[in-house]
């Protein structure tokens, strides 16, 4: 993406009256490869665990350990599922498919929403970040990541997955 796009979603994010609400609750998964670039960039490994998937531990406070001062510690190696940000995904079957959250649950889907250029450049980082992510995660991980229940959420692209 763009520097400038770039920018604008991450103001998005700032200004999120959620207050980081993406990063309450999460548990996002880890594949071999991200856990290596997390603790090549010093994250201890206190800061993941093993629960039926690699991913990283949420504080006593519900928000994930990697949330400090009201921002993510990590930006710029945060795993996949953070970088897609509202897109979410399920699999079934042979296709990937993504969903976009509800603004109710990210205020930046309305900023997307209203700007073509940013949803098509995050969906086109979301889809390929998700795409690498289910790629580097074990068949028995990846089952248990895809129990988890994403509401208010909607369909917006399936992807035929290759063998």
């Amino acid at each position: 993406m763009e520097d400038d796009l770039c920018e604008a979603l991450s103001r998005s994010c700032q200004g999120c009256r959620l207050q980081g609400g993406c990063c309450f609750e999460a548990r996002p998964p880890l594949s071999r490869e991200r856990i290596d670039t997390l603790r090549r960039n010093g994250v201890p490994e206190e800061a993941m665990e093993f629960e039926g998937y690699w991913r990283l531990r949420a504080k006593p406070d519900g928000y994930c350990v990697l949330f400090v001062d009201g921002k993510c510690s990590i930006h710029s190696i945060k795993p996949e599922t953070c970088v897609a940000g509202p897109f979410t995904f399920d699999l079934k079957e042979k296709m990937l498919q993504i969903f976009l959250k509800r603004e109710v649950i990210c205020p930046m889907v309305g900023f997307l929403k209203a700007n073509p250029e940013a949803y098509d450049a995050l969906l086109e980082t979301s889809v390929a970040r998700i795409m690498h992510l289910v790629r580097g995660i074990p068949t028995e991980e990846m089952a248990e990541i895809l129990k988890i229940d994403e509401p208010e959420t909607d369909l917006v692209a399936e992807i035929a997955l290759k063998d």
